[in-house]
C-alpha cells in the first residue's frame, strides 16, 4: 500500500473526522505533491461530513465558513489553515465559471471525478491508502498532465482550467496529453467568461515555471493577450519565448519575464495589456519600466538610447539623476562611463531590485553582451552595499547647508545640488561636507 507522510495538523483533523465516524481523506495538490517527492505548500482534506457537522466537530472558534453552499469550511490547527470541503458533485455551469448548484455525495470517488486533471483527482488516508480512480499516479510516473474524463467537459465546466493546464504542465516539465490539449486549443475562446484577475494569477504562475516558453500556447494566448498575435507572427513569437526562458526562474523575476513577453507592444502597449489584466498599479510600474529600459526603444536609459544624453552639469530633476546616456550605449572606460559611473546613474533612477531585473531581460534578450549585464549588476548590488551616493538625498551637504554657504534659493539651488551630485558620481569631487561646499562655490560663481 502507498504510504505518505501525512502534515501533523492534517493527520489531526483526519482522526478527529475518523473518530466521528466520517470518512475523510488529504485530497488534490497535496497527495500529488507528496507523491512527486515535494514538501506540498497547502493540505486540503475532503469528508463525508457535511459542513455543519465539521464546525460541531471542530468548533466554531477553530472554523472559518469560507464556503458553505459548496461544502468548504476552512478549519485552523497548530497555526495553519486546513480547507475542509465536503464530497460533492457538481450541476450545470452556466457561467463557464461556477457550478450551478452541487450535490453533497457519501462516496470520493464521485467527489474525484469532478476533478481537473488526474494529478490532481487522488485522494489518500492512512488507513486506506491511495484513492486514485483515474490512474493519476501513473500519470505522474509518465509525466503526463491529462484531464479527468472527457476534457471538452472539463473545460466548459470552467475555462480556467485551460489556462490551469499549461500552468500544472509548465511547473513540472510534463507533456499535455494530446486530447487534453486539442480541447484546450479548441476551448480557448471561452476564457473570456473568466475574469481578468484570475486569468492574470494563473498566467504569472505560468511564468513563474521553470522553462515556461514551450507551454505559452499561442491559440490560448491569443485569446487572453490577442494584441501579441502569436498565431499571426509565430517567429517572433517564439523568440519571445525563447527570451523568457533564458530569465532565470525566481519569483523576483516574474516582472521581468512579464515584460519580455510583452515586448512587442511597447511601453504603451504593455500598460494598456497590464491595465487590462487588472494588474496593480506597483506591478504596472515594474513592468512598464523594464520594458522602457530593456525594449532598446527611443526612452532607454539604460541601452543608450535616450534623448538629452550630454553628461554636462545635469539640469534639475529631482532627486534622481537626470537621463544620461550609459551602459550599452557607450563603451566602458570611456571617459565618464565607466561601470562604476554607469551602475550609479542606474541607482540614481532605479532601486536595485528593479536594476537587476532589468540586466535579467538584458541579458535575455542580448545574450551575447550578458557579461557585460552581468557586471553591471554585481557593481550596482556592490555600490548599494557600500551605501554609495547616488541621489541628491545622498549627498553630505543639502540645501541649508548650501544657502547658509551664500547659495541663493529658487531653480539655481537645485541645479548646483545636480552638479554637486554628478561631481560625486564622475569621481570629480569627494562626498564630503567641505569639499562640495568648496564646489558649491565655483558652480555658483561660474
Amino acid at each position: 500500500m502507498t504510504t505518505i507522510k501525512l502534515d501533523p495538523g492534517a493527520a489531526l483533523l483526519l482522526d478527529a473526522l475518523h473518530g466521528a465516524g466520517h470518512a475523510a481523506y488529504a485530497v488534490g495538490g497535496c497527495v500529488r505533491d507528496s507523491l512527486l517527492g515535494l514538501a506540498p505548500h497547502d493540505w486540503d482534506l475532503c469528508t463525508s461530513a457535511r459542513p455543519e457537522q465539521v464546525m460541531a466537530l471542530f468548533g466554531e472558534e477553530k472554523c472559518i465558513p469560507t464556503g458553505l453552499q459548496h461544502g468548504t469550511v476552512t478549519v485552523k490547527q497548530g497555526g495553519r489553515l486546513y480547507e475542509t470541503t465536503t464530497f460533492r458533485t457538481e450541476g450545470a455551469y452556466s457561467d463557464g465559471r461556477h457550478p450551478d448548484a452541487v450535490c453533497f455525495v457519501p462516496d470520493v470517488r464521485e467527489d474525484l471525478a469532478r476533478r481537473d486533471f488526474t494529478i490532481n483527482a487522488m485522494a489518500y488516508s492512512a488507513e486506506e491508502g491511495l484513492i486514485d480512480p483515474f490512474v493519476g499516479r501513473d500519470d505522474l510516473a509518465a509525466h503526463l498532465v491529462r484531464a479527468v474524463g472527457e476534457p471538452e467537459r472539463r473545460f466548459e465546466e470552467d475555462a480556467l482550467r485551460i489556462l490551469r493546464l499549461y500552468r500544472f504542465a509548465a511547473r513540472f516539465g510534463f507533456a499535455i496529453d494530446p486530447a487534453t490539449g486539442a480541447a484546450a486549443r479548441a476551448l480557448g475562446p471561452h476564457l473570456d467568461c473568466v475574469s481578468a484577475e484570475r486569468i492574470q494569477e494563473e498566467l504569472l504562475k505560468l511564468l513563474a515555471a521553470p522553462r515556461p516558453g514551450s507551454y505559452l500556447e499561442p491559440a490560448v494566448l491569443a485569446v487572453i493577450l490577442p494584441e501579441l498575435e502569436p498565431e499571426k507572427q509565430p517567429e517572433r513569437f517564439a523568440e519571445l519565448c525563447r527570451t523568457i526562458d533564458r530569465i532565470e526562474p525566481t519569483a523576483e523575476n516574474v516582472p521581468a519575464r512579464l515584460a519580455a513577453l510583452l515586448c512587442p507592444l511597447g511601453e504603451a502597449g504593455a500598460r494598456k495589456a497590464l491595465r487590462k489584466l487588472k494588474c496593480s498599479n506597483a506591478l504596472t510600474d515594474e513592468v512598464t519600466a523594464l520594458e522602457r529600459e530593456a525594449g532598446g526603444g527611443a526612452g532607454s536609459f539604460l541601452l543608450g538610447h535616450e534623448s538629452g544624453h550630454s553628461i554636462a552639469r545635469p539640469i534639475a530633476c529631482g532627486n534622481r539623476v537626470p537621463p544620461q546616456r550609459t551602459v550599452l550605449g557607450e563603451t566602458p572606460g570611456t571617459p565618464n562611463t565607466t561601470l562604476t559611473v554607469q551602475a550609479k546613474r542606474l541607482l540614481g533612477r532605479y532601486e536595485l531590485p528593479t536594476i537587476q531585473r532589468m540586466t535579467a531581460l538584458c541579458s535575455a534578450r542580448h545574450p551575447e553582451q550578458a557579461v557585460a549585464f552581468a557586471a553591471l549588476r554585481a557593481e550596482a548590488e556592490q555600490l548599494t552595499a557600500e551605501n554609495a551616493c547616488c541621489r541628491v538625498s545622498q549627498l553630505a551637504v543639502n540645501g541649508r547647508d548650501l544657502m547658509a554657504a551664500g547659495v541663493r534659493p529658487g531653480p539655481g539651488l537645485r541645479q548646483v545640488l545636480n552638479a554637486l551630485l554628478e561631481a560625486v558620481i564622475t569621481g570629480q569631487t569627494p562626498n564630503e561636507k567641505d569639499a562640495l561646499l568648496a564646489a558649491a562655490a565655483q558652480f555658483s560663481a561660474s
